[in-house]
This record gives structure tokens, C-alpha cells and sequence, in this order.
């Protein structure tokens, strides 16, 4: 039974490190004329369980705060995932 969680924490993980690093080197690189990571590289990272190293990679670089609609995108990618998150917690409990 632990090492299933553990694997699982492991993938979250390094898909949050992922996040991470994709968001700062789309920062680099808005600031000079090289290819961009398209937004939607960027959201598929927060809904395959990069979320909180999406918002946090934005506060951290100041990186996509108020472009609309990505902004509403994660935003609404957060909310499912935490819809999901909470009603596998109540199937378990129940």
C-alpha cells in the first residue's frame, strides 16, 4: 500500500518541477524574441497534476497573472481537480 502513494508522490512531484521549469522558461524567453512555450503546453502541465507549481511558478516569475483567459483556464483546471480530489476523499471515508 505505500508504495503505490509513494509513486504517486513521486509523479507529482516531478510534474510539478516540470511546471516549474516550463513557466520560468517561458518567462526567459518572453523577454527576448525566442520561441515561446505555447499556453496550452502550459496548462496540460497543471491539469496532469502540476497546478501548485503553476501558480506558484506565476507568483514566483511574475509569469501569466493577468493574461485572460489563461488565467481563468488554470483557475477552472484548480477547481476540477479539487472537486475530484475531495470526492475521492469522501468515497474513501464512506
Amino acid at each position: 500500500m505505500i508504495l503505490p502513494i509513494f509513486a504517486a508522490l513521486v509523479l507529482f512531484l516531478i510534474i510539478n518541477m516540470i511546471t516549474v521549469a516550463a513557466f520560468a522558461i517561458d518567462k526567459r524567453r518572453s523577454s527576448s524574441d525566442a520561441r515561446r512555450i505555447p499556453e496550452s503546453r502550459l496548462l496540460w502541465f497543471a491539469a496532469l497534476g502540476g497546478t501548485p507549481g503553476a501558480f506558484w511558478a506565476r507568483n514566483r516569475y511574475w509569469h501569466k497573472t493577468l493574461k485572460q483567459p489563461f488565467v481563468g483556464r488554470l483557475q477552472l483546471i484548480a477547481m476540477v481537480q479539487v472537486g475530484v480530489a475531495a470526492g475521492l476523499a469522501i468515497a474513501v471515508v464512506i
